[in-house]
């Protein structure tokens, strides 16, 4: 791998062990964040992140891939709980958006100390898709759902996440799934609406709540699926950096029109827990995530979400004293089996180009 002269004089960072890390990576015509370089592009063509890396992420080894996503995963897994408790008291906007703006933050002053390359224009289109579903998608549907339905009950429907995101992944990666994989991604939606239909009140129909958190689902699925395929081009934690970067415009005005024109008055433990969506669940969990699914392959990583609803339905019962009723784990167990049955189905690789 060789390294662009100009980035050796502006003091840049050594490569780094990490196998989705491009800090050495030469330039891809762009201007340094924190640094006045500017790398020419010569004879006309543009050097490319993609093919930047001595050691792509799939040379890596695969149990890191699933330690990475494991500690995603855990991170992800106290969401649904401190934005239920976050929600009592600040308005889900807010709670939604403004822990984007505070990750942005985070992330922006990390990006100019490592002194990160501005991606290329049209990997600021593909950013825009992740920031859409999971910097936006994701939290500002879940915030507003989780006002009216238990933790629990929620981390049930986001039980579906590993199949639809196994989904997103044979769509994106235009990879062949089996018929058995299907069937299996149908039966777990189905499972999902049977659960919210019979649990609560009772009525067979889906509520506007119910709805949210699967369309939460679908934007975190594509989110995450596009993140890691972006992830083996920029590198893991600076695809959720500039992910959030793209989303800034948008949710800065989102997060002032929560505060509907005064600064919320909500309880320490309130803003404990917005600290958490926003510093964790919104910035250092992706980090480890999507380092994970980069290092992939992203089917195989995203089975480890299979104990995320578990995880969160333990962790509403002991912070949030949720009450589990049977439903709740019967509803819980057969999202978990039909979602690691298609995930597990999903055998066959992308026909390679010609």
């Amino acid at each position: 791998m060789s390294l662009d002269s100009s980035a050796i004089g502006h003091g840049a960072p050594a490569l780094s062990s990490d196998p989705t890390d491009l800090h050495g990576s030469p330039s891809n015509g762009s201007h340094s964040i924190g640094s006045v370089s500017v790398s020419s592009e010569r004879n006309g063509i543009a050097s490319d992140n993609t093919a930047s890396t001595a050691v792509g992420p799939r040379k890596a080894s695969g149990a890191a891939g699933t330690v990475f996503g494991l500690l995603g995963v855990l991170a992800f897994s106290f969401t649904l709980p401190f934005t239920r408790m976050a929600v009592a008291e600040l308005d889900p906007l807010f709670v939604g958006a403004g822990r984007a703006v505070v990750a942005a933050i985070l992330a922006i002053g990390v990006l100019a100390l490592t002194r990160q390359r501005l991606p290329r224009a049209r990997q600021w289109l593909r950013l825009a898709v992740v920031a859409g579903g999971v910097v936006a998608g994701f939290p500002l549907l879940t915030s507003t759902a989780l006002q009216s339905v238990p933790a629990a009950h929620g981390a049930v429907v986001i039980g579906l996440l590993p199949a639809a995101t196994a989904v997103a992944a044979v769509v994106r990666a235009k990879e062949r799934p089996s018929r058995a994989f299907w069937i299996a991604s149908a039966a777990g939606v189905v499972a999902v609406i049977a659960f919210v239909a019979v649990s609560g009140t009772g009525v067979a129909s889906l509520e506007p709540a119910d709805l949210l958190l699967l369309a939460a689902v679908a934007c975190a699925a594509i989110g995450y699926a596009e993140g890691a395929m972006l992830s083996r081009e920029l590198g893991s934690w600076q695809t959720i950096c500039w992910a959030l970067v793209a989303a800034l415009p948008v949710m800065v005005p989102l997060a002032v029109v929560g505060l509907h024109g005064a600064w919320p008055n909500a309880s320490t433990p309130a803003w404990l827990a917005f600290a958490y969506l926003a510093g964790i669940s919104m910035f250092l969990g992706f980090f480890a995530w999507y380092r994970g699914l980069a290092i992939g392959p992203i089917a195989r990583v995203s089975q480890i979400q299979l104990v995320q609803p578990v995880f969160t339905i333990v962790w509403s019962a002991l912070i949030l004293g949720e009450q589990l009723g049977w439903s709740v784990w019967l509803g819980a167990a057969v999202v978990l089996l039909c979602a690691a049955t298609a995930v597990r189905s999903r055998v066959a690789p992308a026909r390679a180009a010609r």
